[in-house]
């Protein structure tokens, strides 16, 4: 038997991990065991598991209602992932995927090629990875590559990784406990998931740990606001809508939901971490939004960005 390609360890401790099995791993120290199953590694502890799961149903009923993933008459399901980021097949969920999109080339030009430049292949973590669209696209460019999320459906979820035709490996784990040694990866990407964080320090020191020195932390697609008032106005709108469509809030888990520019600036001081703000071109009306917004005395509106942190 040999080792999976990432260094595993235990998300309890942090003690590297035993292969005992082809699907099964085990910490020496505290006797935990984590399995392979369906082809995704299971790296939730035991007393977190319970905790997830209405967080998980009510997220997945959200996304179903959505209309994330293929059409359910899909001749080829494959093809719908395959097309993403820049198509989306169903027709469902188009501007979000036109705001991925826009975002994954402006990361691809200015932040990806000048790594590789540097270092070839890259040990990438994709956290928030949903259905593994971007850990395909990276995988495809020749770098290792593993994908995290708690998801593990084949609709929307790393169950979807059978969908892809180039291999990473998917762990269902949470932001704040990698199985993973330290200093090991190139690259930490939140891919529109920071913002599920309940502590961003707690997050991005976790991220930092299993961090190269000279490697680099992205976030994508996270919200961020000038007033945190009106990020706080977002989320209450949000929890409106869902408790009149799907009878609830969805806030079971107290996640923080939107970043502002000051919060930024701090979280970079407390870590040391150097920020670059890069403001991809989302179209003209995405531009024109705030001042629309000011002109009708609504809220300021979110502004996304590619977030890139080196230490």
């Amino acid at each position: 038997m040999t080792m999976p390609r990432f260094p595993f360890a235990c998300p309890r401790c942090g003690t590297a991990l035993d292969l005992v099995a082809v699907d099964e791993l085990r910490c020496p120290k505290d006797d935990l065991r984590f399995e392979r199953r369906d082809g995704i590694w299971r790296f939730l502890l035991p007393e977190r598991t319970a905790v997830f799961k209405q967080f998980t149903r009510e997220y997945e009923t959200v996304r179903r209602a959505e209309g994330r993933g293929p059409a359910a008459d899909a001749a080829d399901p494959v093809a719908y992932y395959r097309a993403l980021p820049y198509f989306d097949l169903t027709g469902q969920m188009s501007v979000d995927w036109h705001i991925r999109a826009v975002s994954f080339d402006a990361f691809i030009a200015q932040v990806f090629r000048p790594l590789e430049r540097e270092k070839s292949p890259l040990t990438v973590l994709d956290l928030g990875a949903g259905n593994g669209w971007l850990s395909n696209h990276l995988a495809g460019r020749g770098h290792h590559v593993a994908a995290v999320d708690l998801m593990t459906n084949d609709f929307d979820g790393l169950g979807c990784f059978r969908y892809f035709s180039h291999p990473f490996i998917p762990l269902q784990a949470e932001f704040e406990h990698l199985p993973l040694a330290d200093g090991y990866a190139d690259l930490v990407i939140f891919n529109a998931s920071l913002h599920y964080s309940v502590d961003f320090d707690v997050t991005l020191t976790e991220a930092l740990r299993v961090l190269t020195p000279q490697g680099s932390l992205v976030i994508l697609d996270s919200p961020v606001y000038h007033d945190a008032r009106s990020g706080a106005q977002m989320v209450q709108e949000r929890e409106r809508h869902f408790l009149e469509k799907y009878g609830f809030p969805s806030n079971v888990l107290p996640s923080r939901n939107y970043l502002t520019y000051a919060e930024i600036k701090q979280l970079g001081e407390r870590l040391k971490l150097h920020w670059q703000i890069l403001t991809p071109f989302y179209g003209l009306d995405w531009l024109l939004k705030p001042l629309k917004a000011k002109l009708l005395r609504r809220r300021e509106p979110a502004k996304f960005h590619v977030l890139v942190g080196t230490k």
